[in-house]
């Protein structure tokens, strides 16, 4: 009995035994196989993450090289130091004068700003200038069959000679100025104004009446990125800030009517003149006079004011305007630029405040 019993346990101890040998052998193998799957799904996870990477180094190498490959085309394409000469047509006399790039300029400027500006606002026209200069001459937005440009401000840029200059100026005063100009325009030699590597269209005038306006709403189109409404204090100092319009009743019918014969004011309704709509810069963009409507650029053209940001007064017989600034308002304004020149800022700081996220580079 006890040997029957004790035969049990011994076969029931080797039955134990054995499974638990068989037991760690399969745990292991287990272990084994997990370990397998473990890395055998690292390495999937990390082939496509390791193309990736190099799918994506390559996307940027090749952005990069394209990026290289489009400056280097606007080199190629706008070879800016082969300017160093225009053709200038003499409106007046037809004549069409070839002359060197920065004496072009230093007449320019003599035309379109004071002499006693500051020095820093000088230097800002100057570049203005040149840029305005270059941007007609790449831009292939050229007017004149025989010249790049003319002397005439209403086409393209006031210019005028050094003879009709001195003229004008007071005799103890022309040495000095003449030399403050030319140093302004030397101090600046080659430089431009660009936006997105290429030259803008450096608009200017003379006075924004402290906000300058967006291109869309005197000329229309889409405008330019860089040309934006900025606010510039110390405008009010200048004798440009502010003017008057007066007209008699009968002027202000008889100027309308030649534009729009079918325009019928009776002055006796209360809004036979009213501002229907203005711009974010607080210029007049739509007019209405009697039963005509009319953009305040039209407005300001017909009757004769300095600027489209003007207020009116209807007294028993005149119609008085009046407006503050001078200037279609877009772009750099010149008693803004003096402006800020004594505030302290130097040209690049002038000229970067009214272009915006533009760049100053040498030609």
């Amino acid at each position: 009995m006890f040997k029957n019993d004790y035969s049990v346990d011994s076969n029931k101890s080797k039955f134990f035994t054995t499974n638990l040998f068989f037991g760690k052998g399969m745990k292991l193998k287990m272990k084994k196989l997990i370990i397998y799957i473990i890395i055998l799904l690292t390495i999937m996870f990390l082939i496509p993450v390791i193309f990736i990477r190099k799918y994506e180094n390559k996307q940027i190498i090749s952005q990069i090289e394209n990026t290289i490959q489009q400056e280097q085309n606007i080199k190629n394409q706008y070879d800016y130091k082969k300017y160093t000469t225009i053709k200038l047509l003499h409106e007046k006399t037809g004549e069409v004068e070839e002359i060197k790039l920065d004496d072009y300029i230093v007449n320019v400027v003599c035309a379109e700003m004071p002499a006693n500006f500051e020095l820093e606002a000088l230097k800002a026209q100057a570049v203005v200038a040149r840029t305005y200069t270059i941007y007609k001459l790449v831009g292939g937005d050229r007017k004149h069959e025989n010249a790049d440009i003319c002397d005439n401000s209403a086409c393209c840029q006031a210019w005028i000679s050094k003879e009709d200059r001195f003229a004008r100026w007071d005799e103890n005063e022309r040495i000095n100025n003449w030399n403050k100009i030319v140093n302004a325009v030397d101090s600046t030699n080659g430089k431009i104004i660009t936006y997105d590597g290429q030259p803008i269209n450096a608009f200017f005038h003379s006075n924004s009446g402290g906000t300058t306006e967006m291109p869309i709403n005197v000329w229309g189109g889409s405008g330019y990125p860089y040309l934006q409404v900025v606010q510039t204090a110390g405008e009010e100092e200048y004798s440009q800030y502010n003017s008057e319009v007066i007209l008699t009743k009968e002027e202000f019918i008889k100027k309308i009517k030649e534009k729009h014969s079918d325009a019928i004011i009776n002055f006796e309704e209360d809004d036979c003149i009213k501002i229907l709509e203005t711009t974010e810069a607080n210029r007049v963009k739509t007019l209405k006079i009697g039963n005509i409507e009319i953009a305040g650029v039209e407005a300001r053209s017909i009757l004769g004011l300095r600027s489209t940001n003007f207020t009116f007064e209807i007294s028993n017989t005149d119609v008085k305007f009046s407006v503050i600034g001078y200037g279609h308002g877009v772009g750099m304004s010149q008693t803004g630029a003096d402006a800020l020149a004594k505030q302290g800022q130097n040209f690049e700081e002038i000229i970067k405040h009214f272009y915006v996220g533009v760049e100053i580079i040498n030609m």
